[in-house]
């Protein structure tokens, strides 16, 4: 089981093999919310790392003020958003990772609807302006509270509850559109 507590002291203490247990419990995240702002995967890969870079050197100043799953998907969101603000070539990205929607059926033909209709609404989720898009990820798919993403955003409370609700409208508006209930 992952003792974050004893991990952090040990990476503090110069055990750099300890920084691996972080790794380990954390790329998931860190991948997860690059997946949903990047959509090259050498920039993902690359911002990744940058990532876990920025972790190790800046874990003495983490002041276990929130999670450190928290403090590490603020990081992981700087760094991307910073990225996309350098690369301008990033209008919005088309996600085709399926591994953030479950859909539990029975015969093969509704897993392939199930499948269909998950990317889907992961491409009209790439399509949303990036500060509803980083809102509905961090909520609904990383399962961040509010105030975790206003920690980890540095959006207001109310921003980021506004940004839920158009985001959760404009998701509506087009599965109406397209004809889903």
């Amino acid at each position: 089981m992952f003792d974050e507590e004893k991990t952090i002291n040990e990476i503090l203490k110069g055990n750099l093999g300890a920084f691996q247990h972080i790794v380990k419990q954390y790329q998931n995240l860190v991948y997860s919310i690059l997946n949903r702002l990047l959509s090259n995967d050498e920039d993902i890969e690359d911002v990744g790392q940058e990532v876990f870079i920025k972790v190790y050197d800046h874990l003495k100043n983490f002041k276990r003020e929130s999670k450190l799953s928290t403090w590490i998907a603020k990081i992981t969101y700087n760094i991307a958003v910073n990225y996309l603000k350098k690369n301008s070539k990033y209008q919005f990205n088309i996600i085709d990772d399926d591994s953030d929607f479950r859909f539990s059926s029975e015969t093969p033909e509704t897993k392939l609807i199930g499948k269909e209709f998950e990317l889907y609404i992961n491409r009209l989720i790439s399509e949303l302006p990036l500060p509803y898009r980083t809102v509905i990820t961090l909520y609904h798919m990383d399962d961040f509270s509010i105030q975790e993403i206003k920690n980890i955003t540095k959006f207001p409370e109310g921003t980021i509850k506004g940004y839920l609700f158009r985001a959760r409208k404009l998701l509506k508006e087009k599965l109406e559109k397209d004809g889903y209930p």
